[in-house]
């Protein structure tokens, strides 16, 4: 065979590569509104960026008639490419070859990138649209995702993950997912469940469909497993690469500081008037939020799951931050178990990948209940003390308003390494609200006076007394636990020069293994 030959051959390989399960998979998938996995990639990454790995790779089972049936690539598309210019590696399964289901090998390709993207220290972004375990191979393919588990352990905290999910994700494949950064699905064709419908219904009697058992919106709201729901597979595509100008490419790096046209020094006069004279009336915290960072962008992570506590990512001046902000306007912005555990994952990613933390604060304190004791309010709520006083990232506080009781320590005080602290004219820093606090030290004497109006004139009186004393920004900042009381409209100026001040401060936590946060 000449070289002419052996050219074509290759050539021709590849053609049949690309052609995946065949034209007519490909149009099934396409009638789905889905993509193929290599259309995916083409999308995600930079134009004639791509450089494929083991497109060659075959399968190596010959049990129940596979030997006579074998795909180019085994069913995912791997490799690495661009996204604005900086590494990123990738992998795509393709859902035309056996139904995206994970072999021997096909795991062995996955795990080829994951182990080369440890190396580079770059991110790795998986696009999973499978069947699950490819049940002819038994106990390998099992063995498999194990393989693909164990490195995502050991990528976690060391390279970003992110996992898009745009088709079934079900079975033990899920874990996978689980174990990354960030988890995006779209609303159309994606579910992931560990046990299915039919298994439901067999063990539980349960009838339930597929989409109401793992859909996106059991996902996005219920469960938090999902952190970002796209429209579709184009909008999940531009949120993977939007998220990936606020990560750096491994914890080693700083993220990248940009150009930015909006003033340092712009006052918002809005700032000034958003907080209700009524302490118990509600307003919108992300009004505060697109008001002070640039240009009003925020991306935000778990938009709808535990909407009492926003987070997401922002910049001010350039610079990448997380934001971490209580919500008044969805259950007083009391902090309850899906919240702690929200803001804690959120706020460990961040001090992970050198992400400075901003937090603003308005929380009336825990939700009570036997519902929120009997499911570890007390473990969870721990969960996010241990993350703001673990974090040794650049971390800004601004207390708005309400900061009662233990919620107070929790939302990254002082005592918990806050590095700068501050505080609105309008903040209430105290154990308890005046209510509360009087109906404590002086309750019985309250309930004494017998004449109506008096004991109401009285009350009033003495919550007013309390407020004055204590409900403020001033008591709190004599001690230095505050350590400045700011103009909310200055806020964004304020915030910027701050982080320029800390961006280059040390703090280190104790050698050890590891430690044993309250799961």
């Amino acid at each position: 065979m000449n070289i002419e030959d052996n050219i074509q051959k290759l050539l021709n390989k590849r053609e049949e590569a690309k052609k995946g399960g065949g034209e007519k998979r490909i149009q099934s998938q396409h009638s789905k509104g889905k993509f193929t996995a290599r259309e995916r990639i083409d999308m995600l990454l930079d134009e004639g960026s791509f450089e494929e790995y083991d497109m060659f790779v075959t399968h190596r089972t010959t049990e129940f008639g596979l030997d006579k049936e074998k795909y180019l690539t085994d069913g995912v598309i791997t490799g690495h490419g661009t996204i604005d210019g900086r590494v990123v590696y990738v992998f795509s399964q393709d859902f035309t070859i056996f139904g995206g289901s994970l072999s021997e090998t096909y795991a062995q390709k996955i795990c080829k990138i994951m182990d080369q993207a440890m190396k580079v220290g770059a991110p790795v972004i998986g696009i999973n649209d499978s069947g699950g375990a490819r049940i002819q191979e038994g106990v390998r393919s099992l063995a498999g995702y194990a393989e693909i588990f164990q490195r995502n352990i050991m990528a976690s905290g060391v390279i970003p993950q992110i996992s898009a999910v745009f088709g079934p994700c079900a079975g033990g494949a899920v874990y996978s997912p689980a174990l990354t950064d960030f988890v995006l699905m779209s609303k159309e064709n994606s579910y992931m469940f560990v046990t299915g419908p039919k298994v439901a219904k067999t063990v539980t009697g349960e009838d339930i469909s597929t989409e109401d058992l793992g859909g996106p919106d059991v996902h996005g709201k219920k469960s938090g497993v999902a952190h970002f729901i796209a429209e579709d597979e184009d909008e999940g595509i531009l949120l993977i690469r939007k998220l990936l100008t606020y990560l750096p490419q491994n914890n080693l790096e700083d993220p990248i500081v940009t150009e930015c046209n909006d003033p340092i020094d712009r006052k918002e006069d809005l700032l000034n008037e958003i907080i209700p004279a009524n302490p118990n009336q509600p307003y919108d915290v992300t009004d505060v939020i697109y008001s002070i960072v640039d240009n009003g962008e925020f991306l935000n992570v778990q938009r709808n799951y535990a909407q009492n506590i926003i987070t997401g990512f922002a910049k001010f001046k350039g610079m990448p931050v997380g934001i971490v902000a209580n919500q008044p306007n969805y259950l007083a912005g009391v902090l309850d178990i899906n919240a702690s555990r929200k803001a804690a994952r959120f706020v460990r990613f961040c001090d992970a990948f050198n992400i400075p933390i901003v937090t603003l604060v308005d929380v009336p304190g825990f939700l009570p209940g036997s519902a929120q004791e009997y499911g570890g309010i007390i473990l969870h709520g721990a969960k996010l003390l241990f993350a703001y006083g673990e974090a040794t990232v650049p971390k800004i506080t601004i207390t708005l308003r309400k900061s009662y009781g233990g919620a107070h320590d929790v939302m990254g005080s002082k005592q918990l390494r806050g590095d700068i602290n501050y505080a609105w004219p309008s903040a209430e820093i105290a154990v308890m609200g005046p209510d509360g606090a009087i109906e404590v030290l002086e309750g019985k004497y309250i309930r004494s006076i017998e004449d109506e109006e008096e004991r109401k004139k009285y009350k009033r009186k003495k919550e007013k007394e309390y407020r004055d004393r204590f409900a403020n920004p001033y008591e709190a900042a004599s001690y230095g636990y505050i350590d400045d009381v700011i103009e909310p409209r200055n806020t964004r100026f304020r915030i910027i020069r701050a982080l320029r001040s800390i961006a280059s401060k040390k703090d280190l936590n104790p050698p050890k293994k590891h430690s044993n946060i309250p799961l």
